[in-house]
């Protein structure tokens, strides 16, 4: 059973192409980030999310983004230096995008007209965060605000109600 979420692509932060197919059969959370946000600690909770859920099949796509107070105006070393020093972060990181306006990342565009915020289709913030079940479906929108662990509790129910 092939989504519409497997037939994108994005790019690395390392300039690689990378199929969004190469994580069928994943739970996917997508999360459009910044280095220099309030916001930015969560890499920190995302990391421990990642690690206490990946044997289970999560992963987590970081895809930068910069529409937003100009917060993450790095290239993809500085991106890189403050998700791996700074955060430990681990899962994959992909190149700098636009998550709103023309030149929105078809990505983005999808996982908005899927899934709706309080905006309508706009991305209000930085982290906000899109959850993909294991068919490619979006499922749930999380703001902003919403911290990792409390992702981390909707898994926990999604997982059960999938067995």
């Amino acid at each position: 059973m092939s989504a519409k979420f497997y037939e994108f692509e994005a790019e690395s932060l390392h300039g690689k192409p990378v199929k969004m197919s190469d994580f069928e059969n994943k739970t996917v959370l997508v999360v459009n980030t910044a280095s220099k946000c309030g916001l930015t600690p969560q890499f920190e909770g995302l990391e421990k999310l990642y690690q206490e859920h990946k044997k289970e099949g999560l992963v987590i796509l970081g895809f930068p983004c910069n529409q937003f107070a100009n917060q993450e105006p790095g290239d993809a070393k500085s991106i890189e230096e403050v998700c791996s020093i700074n955060y430990g972060v681990t899962f994959p990181m992909f190149s700098k995008i636009d998550v709103n306006g023309d030149n929105t990342h078809p990505i983005f565009k999808y996982l908005k007209t899927e899934l709706k915020g309080i905006f309508g289709n706009k991305i209000k913030w930085n982290f906000t965060k899109f959850l993909i079940d294991k068919t490619g479906k979006p499922v749930k929108r999380f703001a902003p605000t919403v911290k990792p662990d409390k992702i981390g509790d909707y898994l926990n129910k999604l997982s059960k109600n999938e067995n």
